[in-house]
């Protein structure tokens, strides 16, 4: 994957990742389809996918790089990671509203709130949850799309830890809005915070009282694209150290839950010889040198 972010976004299907980044970016402004991959017999006993079949679609929209994975009804996408897309009028969040909403399920009905005269969660027809919001003009800056973590059940109470702890870890970072929970019963909790990681904008939320069948899973990951061997394994040791779970692939999950793929920049050109992806399958932090020896 080739990209100026430091941080892009994973999104796990069963098989409709092309379909669904074709739908993305048939509405989204300043969006496009960079590139496909699909899956061959190297790793197939482990991925169980038909040779030939479309593995991954690269996608960009406003300015945000998608990886859109065919990984099997393994893992689903849930709303404890979403996607705020910031509206400047009215017209335009219901626009997208209408887009998404569409063969999906609301969470939140569109409305007025105390944050916004016009709100509404949704997720859309493929299971990628979405905040659709009429953003204050007298409000910072923030960008179009921002994904946004929801820290649920034993994890509430948590957004304020994970954020001084994802700011520690990435340069360029710095805490932005930070809205303290005032509801009864939710005092010490975070009712919404953002924050940037290398210039790249993150939101973040509590959800105290009320109990959710879901929570975070590898369904949306974060992908972090590496310069060398050196910041594959600071990024590793740092996610996995205190709870963190080593896994597959380059993939981890960090002391909250929340997945992260650790990867060189150059990954694409790396796996695109079958005995690196044979090597790739074996792994689980990525070790460059063997990758390229392969």
């Amino acid at each position: 994957m080739k990209t100026s972010e430091k941080i892009t976004h994973c999104l796990w299907f069963d098989g409709q990742g092309e379909e669904a980044a074709k739908f993305y970016t048939s509405f989204f402004e300043n969006s496009k389809i960079n590139k496909t991959t699909r899956y061959t017999e190297v790793g197939q006993e482990a991925h169980g996918q038909k040779p030939g079949s479309v593995m991954t679609v690269e996608f960009e929209v406003e300015g945000k790089t998608f990886l859109a994975l065919n990984g099997g009804p393994i893992f689903k996408i849930n709303p404890s990671i979403s996607f705020f897309i910031n509206c400047e009028t009215v017209a335009e969040v219901d626009a997208f509203w209408e887009k998404l909403s569409e063969g999906g399920e609301v969470l939140m009905p569109l409305d007025k709130y105390d944050y916004s005269d016009k709100y509404g969660w949704v997720e859309d027809k493929y299971g990628v949850s979405w905040q659709v919001i009429l953003s204050k003009p007298e409000g910072d800056w923030r960008p179009k799309i921002i994904p946004s973590l929801l820290f649920t059940n034993e994890k509430s109470g948590k957004t304020k830890a994970a954020v001084d702890f994802y700011v520690s870890l990435f340069d360029n970072s710095k805490i932005g809005l930070v809205a303290p929970n005032d509801k009864p019963g939710a005092e010490g909790t975070t009712a919404f915070a953002d924050f940037m990681l290398e210039n790249q904008w993150f939101a973040a939320m509590d959800s105290p009282n009320a109990p959710h069948d879901f929570g975070f899973n590898e369904g949306v990951s974060f992908v972090v694209h590496c310069e060398n061997q050196e910041e594959i394994d600071y990024f590793w040791n740092k996610f996995t150290e205190n709870g963190g779970q080593e896994s597959m692939c380059g993939w981890l999950k960090d002391k909250f839950g929340v997945s992260w793929q650790i990867v060189p920049k150059n990954i694409d050109d790396l796996i695109k010889f079958p005995k690196a992806m044979e090597a790739m399958m074996q792994m689980k932090k990525l070790d460059i040198e063997t990758l390229e020896k392969a």
